[in-house]
């Protein structure tokens, strides 16, 4: 993981304007240090800081926002929207516990991460119930497979529209 995304992140910051966000979309808190390193600006953790447990610290330290993602793999569900605002409380806590501060915080509901295609929709439709947590919200739905299924099986390359419809209704 690191000698594919080092490089590309300082081909990025050499070629971009600081102004420019680089985030590193990673669960390793070794990978994260590395690409702060090498130019990257945040850190979106598809496990919501749940992962590796040094994670948390390697955030707090460089003081860097990050993406917090409720991933429902292997989560026992009962309700979607109240148990991903209740891993992303969770994952929030870790945060805060570690040092992050709490305008370095981002949500992400994890659209795709263990859902069903009919969590996935409820997710989409219930996002504004995502702000009780008190923090902006990253929608992550890009080419998704739920998109796919909805437009009758598109494959990955034909989903950009979908994509589209997902973030103008978010």
């Amino acid at each position: 993981e690191i000698a594919r995304v080092i490089p590309v992140i300082k081909a990025l910051r050499a070629a971009l304007p600081k102004e420019v966000i680089i985030s590193i979309d990673t669960y390793k808190a070794s990978v994260a240090a590395k690409a702060l390193d090498a130019g990257a600006d945040l850190i979106n953790d598809i496990w919501g800081l749940r992962h590796d447990p040094a994670m948390a610290h390697i955030a707090s330290e460089r003081n860097v926002p990050v993406i917090l993602m409720a991933n429902m793999r292997g989560y026992q569900k009962h309700e979607i929207i109240s148990d991903i605002v209740r891993f992303l409380a969770g994952s929030i806590d870790l945060a805060l516990a570690a040092g992050i501060a709490w305008e370095r915080i981002i949500i992400d509901p994890g659209i795709g991460f263990g859902m069903t295609l009919e969590e996935d929709l409820t997710v989409q439709r219930r996002l504004g119930e995502l702000h009780a947590l008190g923090r902006p919200l990253l929608l992550g739905t890009s080419r998704k497979s739920h998109i796919g299924r909805i437009l009758g099986g598109l494959p990955v390359s034909e989903r950009l529209e979908g994509t589209a419809a997902t973030i103008a209704l978010g």
